[in-house]
């Protein structure tokens, strides 16, 4: 490698040595050839210093000439600005389109020239590079007051500043690197030059105000007008854009409290400059200098939605399909600009939240604290520094997260994020140093707040499209990232009975069909022995009920007879159509399973109601409507449906075009409309009653596993179907009195009457080929006297049946056979009247009957 290095070095002297020989040599043949030159030679040829003069200045060309080359040699190409692209943060927007994210690791906003105020630009003109509209790339006037400077300090320990042009400064930022030598900076204004051939003006000075780093993790003049005034650039006024214009010598340095008088005087120094050079008068310099900074002090107002799970499962989804850093792609998350159109719904949000922290905090009541919300090493550092890097916070009513510094009996020393200190009083003895602990404010100290320990999830989802409109993963976001709502494996309890029910319709049953409530045994095998099933609280059931009453009133024991009687195979069909397996640890054919003794998720449980509601068309959820890239083009959607026809310049005179359905056919239409016509009766007279007097139509079932460990309730409406589930992390039992109907339902309750407008309060809408009949509810026997009423507890009500499945009529059998002999009698008199012949003995006897029967 060595020899290879010499070789070339020697080569390279050589071709240097070659071409300035044959150079010299053609000076010389002038020099001695040319008469007009003779008298020169003779007067100066013995002058020796003259000779060696003009020897000394060949060779500093050459130097120069060298010296420049090494100097651009490997220099980017500055036409690669022609193209482009800084990192930008992805911009989340809710269904409404206002803005509810960011995922940045830098706070960037990309502006066009346009959208830069003229002052701005003024001002930073006027701070940074006063004939920036006029120069070359480089102000020959700032390069020899920087020489000046840097010689200076040189052996100092200090930084020598000044001489670069904005776009001296755009070359270095983009394009170069921060390198502090003489080297870095020839080599920054040869790329300066470059660039002013390359670009306009008005380009310079946008890529310039879009990168410069300006403090507080902003980048560019948009995200520092957020970040120190909360402001956007159009909004700000002459003194603050004066301030901003400051900050490119030393943002880390002026936008600190305590450098408050050394910010203002330079800010005026920058009013000053903008006077001088024409941009305002004196007396809006002067009105400008009266007024303070107006810097926000602390971390500016968040705009993003109190959403923490969801945007956590839209990042991953975003992550998984576009990648996280640039390196990834032009298109990644955290440098691609993207704008991603989610189906957040704020105002359902934030029901969500509110309502399942309720029930939470309800659950915990006064059992005391439950705990450290996390805890922290003091072995590793400074504790607040530690809470700090942690990202452990939460928001709810006056609450902070703080750490425990020191423990003293029964009080404690605690230390913030910010770094304040507190003290707590009534610590309890399991305390200790480096808990992470909930509080808020009492007198001069602070409180202790118990987190509860118990979590649960929430999903809404509109049943039409699969959207998800809210998601609630635990109490508070800021506390751990595990979304309970998606990630959680739990057993759903008898939230499955429905799609039990479901299997047996499409096997035969109807909802009127007589179950028994009775007990169930099975054999298991030697090992095992035989299993038996009872109801809820032990109960081992009697007699026969309709379906219906099964579903309504939750037995365990009628569900398994249908399971049995349909198939467990069957069953497990019906589950893995409407996907509520967990990816791992499927269903096998067990009764067991058809109580809900698998696992799955509120996601999942929600989204197979909702293609009940949907007329048996399943919808993958989705929570990203469509991604469009920097450029505004979109990139990926969910819907991925054809429009045919719908972009032609004129119309044609065909129909209109039609999108096709969404979502496949996964149950019987008529079938989910069975079902969801029964789960209303669960509202009006079952397990989830509590629902009853919101007074529109509404439909869900309640679970409650085993123990019980967890309490469900999933349902809704035409309009929006959602789920909850209450439990520990690691399930124990919620206590004896604890049920999906007085835990899980009030949380659907307040959810919807948060939420009202939201609800249209429409009914249920049968498919095609539904029957509707009148029947005893008691009974499932079929009514001719009597009609519904909107009593909830009345007998006669409307029932849901496929053709031709509807009870028969047999408690009139008698006269219904005695007019079908009447009308046959009057018909072979008709025809005989009309014919004048005999009634052909081949005429049917059973015309009523194959012309369909008396409805």
């Amino acid at each position: 490698m060595a020899a290879t290095e010499d070789s070339g070095a020697q080569d390279l002297r050589y071709r240097i040595t070659r071409g300035a020989e044959g150079a010299f040599a053609g000076v010389r043949e002038f020099w001695r050839e040319n008469p007009h030159l003779a008298s020169f030679r003779e007067h100066w040829r013995d002058k020796r210093w003259v000779r060696w003069g003009g020897y000394a200045l060949a060779a500093g060309l050459a130097m120069l000439i060298l010296g420049w080359a090494l100097v651009a040699r490997d220099l980017p190409d500055a036409e690669t600005l022609l193209d482009y692209e800084p990192n930008l943060p992805s911009v989340v927007r809710g269904a409404d389109g206002e803005i509810v994210h960011r995922y940045e690791r830098e706070r960037r906003v990309e502006l066009q020239f346009k959208d830069l105020p003229t002052q701005l630009v003024n001002a930073y003109t006027s701070a940074e590079d006063k004939t920036f509209w006029s120069h070359g790339g480089i102000d020959a006037g700032g390069f020899i007051g920087a020489v000046i400077d840097y010689v200076s300090k040189i052996g100092s320990d200090e930084r020598a500043v000044g001489g670069s042009t904005i776009t001296q400064q755009v070359a270095k930022n983009i394009l170069l690197d921060d390198e502090y030598s003489v080297t870095r900076k020839l080599r920054e204004m040869v790329l300066a030059t470059r660039i002013e051939s390359v670009l306009s003006k008005e380009e310079i000075i946008t890529l310039y105000l879009n990168e410069i780093p300006l403090g507080r993790r902003s980048f560019g003049v948009q995200a520092a007008a957020r970040a120190y005034f909360d402001k956007d650039v159009d909004e700000l006024a002459l003194h603050e854009m004066a301030y901003l214009a400051i900050l490119p010598k030393a943002p880390e340095t002026y936008s600190r409290q305590r450098n408050y008088d050394e910010a203002m005087v330079r800010r005026n120094i920058v009013l000053d400059q903008m006077e001088d050079n024409g941009h305002i008068s004196a007396a809006e310099r002067d009105a400008a200098k009266a007024l303070p900074l107006g810097i926000v002090q602390g971390q500016r107002q968040s705009r993003s939605a109190d959403a923490g799970y969801f945007l956590e499962e839209v990042r991953r989804q975003l992550i998984a399909q576009f990648g996280e850093e640039a390196e990834d792609g032009r298109n990644s998350v955290y440098a691609g600009g993207l704008w991603v159109r989610t189906s957040l719904d704020t105002e359902l949000q934030d029901a969500a939240r509110d309502s399942l922290r309720d029930a939470l905090l309800r659950y915990h009541g006064n059992r005391g604290w439950s705990g450290r919300v996390a805890a922290i090493n003091p072995d590793n550092g400074d504790l607040k520094s530690q809470l700090a890097g942690s990202n452990i916070s939460i928001s709810y009513q006056d609450w902070r997260i703080a750490v425990v510094t020191q423990t003293s009996g029964s009080s404690a020393s605690i230390g913030f994020a910010d770094g304040a200190d507190g003290s707590l009083s009534e610590a309890p003895n399991a305390m200790k140093v480096g808990d992470v602990i909930a509080v808020s404010p009492q007198g001069s100290g602070w409180r202790l707040r118990s987190v509860p320990g118990i979590s649960g999830g929430f999903v809404a989802q509109d049943p039409h499209t699969g959207r998800v409109l809210a998601m609630q993963g635990g109490f508070d976001s800021r506390l751990g990232s595990f979304n309970r709502a998606t990630q959680a494996e739990r057993q759903p309890g008898s939230t499955v009975k429905p799609l039990v029910y479901a299997a047996g319709l499409d096997n035969g049953m109807t909802p009127s069909s007589l179950i028994p409530d009775s007990q169930y045994c099975y054999y298991q095998g030697a090992n095992l022995g035989e299993k038996c099933f009872t109801n809820f609280g032990g109960s081992r059931g009697g007699g026969e009920h309709p379906m219906r009453y099964g579903l309504e009133q939750s037995k365990n024991l009628m569900t398994v007879h249908i399971a049995m009687d349909t198939g467990m195979e069957n069953v497990l069909s019906m589950f893995r159509a409407l996907d509520i397996e967990p990816s791992e640890g499927l269903y096998q054919p067990y009764p067991a399973f058809s109580l809900g003794s698998g696992e799955s998720t509120v996601m999942r449980m929600v989204n197979a109601y909702s293609a009940m509601v949907n007329h048996g068309r399943l919808n993958p959820p989705s929570l990203i409507d469509y991604v469009q890239d920097r450029d505004g083009k979109v990139i990926w959607r969910s819907d991925e449906r054809e429009c045919l026809g719908c972009n032609m310049d004129e119309w044609d005179g065909s129909p209109m075009p039609r999108l096709a359905p969404k979502g496949r056919q996964v149950m019987d239409a008529r079938t989910a409309f069975q079902i969801v016509n029964m789960l209303t009766g669960t509202v009006q007279r079952g397990t989830a009653t509590r629902l009853r007097d919101l007074d529109f139509p509404l439909f869900g079932k309640t679970g409650t596993n085993s123990g019980p460990t967890d309490a469900w309730f999933v349902g809704g409406s035409t309009d929006i179907v959602a789920g909850t589930y209450v439990g520990y992390d690691q399930p124990r039992d919620l206590g004896g009195y604890i049920q999906g109907g007085n835990t899980a339902v009030p949380i659907m309750k307040q959810f919807i009457q948060n939420t009202r407008d939201h609800w249209s309060g429409r009914p249920f809408i049968a498919p095609a080929g539904v029957r509707m009949v009148r029947v005893d509810r008691r009974t499932g026997h079929r009514v001719f006297d009597a009609w519904p009423t909107d009593d909830p507890m009345a007998d006669v009500i409307w029932e849901a049946f496929k053709p031709d499945t509807e009870p028969r009529r047999s408690q009139r059998q008698d006269e219904i056979d005695a007019m079908r002999e009447m009308i046959l009698a009057q018909l072979r008199r008709r025809d005989a009247a009309a014919n004048a012949v005999p009634v052909n003995a081949n005429s049917p006897e059973n015309f009523v009957e194959e012309q369909g029967g008396i409805y």
